[in-house]
């Protein structure tokens, strides 16, 4: 198959998520076209890219790259008309987001891919009005985009599989880390892997077992340090030693699924929230969300350099 290259990426949506995007974009070297129908998006896209820009130079610019190459249009239609790939990161609307695609499949170039950023819906069913559903695909990023590799790729029913080598090859080639998600599921694969440890989470503050702040501890400054440098059966793999995990499979098999057996299931009821809430509040004292937030992208940022240095470990 003979890539296609791509040079134009549209931007459509751009809140939180969108100006993230867009500003990755535009640092990987790529015309960047972007609407958004909310009062003063323009403005506040052009905001926000200037804050991110700082942190992406750090990271490293690709040659060419330039925040003068972003381009705001009030209508959709002239956003994705010149587009190599679409990327969409719009309200989690399913019937907003099947208008919204059918648009977009009505105005964009024919060798377009249009993407969703979409955390929760199916993407069989935002395709369902498409003339050309085969080249539409999710390709859920990892908050925020602009920083974090992780892109979860998955096909719909009528998504080709043209579509989803092109679209895991784009990622790749502008530095992102996709996945194939080879079946659709709630909430993906990383989401859902989230979820579980929230559920224990939320459980064990229910149960009075340990505090908020004890709880973000033992992750951040325990299996969390692991889990960023590779994954939960790489680890495992080397808590085994000589034998790898067929050792720790065999001697610990049966603990692991004795304590599968006793995680809880815990309601998300007024009570329960109110407590994680005043748990986070407590845990988070004084201290500015903003500068935790920058924080963490300096730190994200090193970590990410850090790994890309030492080479792949998963």
């Amino acid at each position: 198959m003979e890539p296609i290259a791509t040079t134009r990426v549209a931007v459509v949506a751009t809140g939180v998520i969108g100006a993230s995007w867009a500003a990755f974009f535009l640092a990987r070297g790529l015309d960047v076209e972007a609407t958004d129908p909310s009062p003063d998006a323009e403005a506040r896209l052009r905001a926000a890219v200037a804050a991110h820009w700082p942190t992406l130079e750090r990271f490293g610019l690709a040659t060419g790259a330039s925040a003068g190459r972003l381009r705001f249009h009030a209508r959709l239609e002239d956003a994705v008309a010149q587009a190599d790939f679409v990327q969409e990161s719009g309200p989690e609307r399913l019937d907003f987001k099947i208008d919204l695609f059918r648009r977009m499949d009505e105005a964009a170039p024919a060798h377009a891919i249009l993407a969703s950023s979409s955390s929760g819906l199916a993407i069989s069913a935002v395709q369902a009005e498409c003339r050309h559903p085969e080249r539409v695909v999710l390709g859920h990023p990892f908050n925020p985009p602009h920083l974090i590799p992780l892109v979860e790729v998955v096909g719909g029913e009528r998504t080709s599989d043209q579509t989803i080598e092109r679209t895991m090859a784009f990622y790749a080639a502008i530095g992102k880390r996709p996945i194939h998600v080879k079946r659709e599921v709630k909430g993906h694969i990383a989401n859902r892997l989230q979820a579980a440890l929230w559920r224990e989470a939320f459980h064990l503050v229910d149960e009075g077992v340990a505090s908020v702040a004890d709880i973000d501890t033992a992750i951040a400054h325990g299996p969390g340090l692991r889990w960023a440098v590779m994954g939960p059966f790489m680890n495992l793999h080397l808590s085994g030693g000589a034998g790898g995990i067929e050792h720790v499979l065999a001697h610990l098999g049966g603990p692991i699924e004795d304590w599968w057996k006793d995680l809880g299931a815990p309601t998300m009821t007024a009570e329960l929230k109110q407590k994680v809430a005043e748990g986070v509040a407590e845990e988070l004292g004084a201290r500015r969300v903003a500068d935790l937030e920058a924080a963490r992208d300096i730190l994200l940022l090193n970590l990410i350099r850090a790994k890309s240095e030492t080479g792949r470990l998963d």
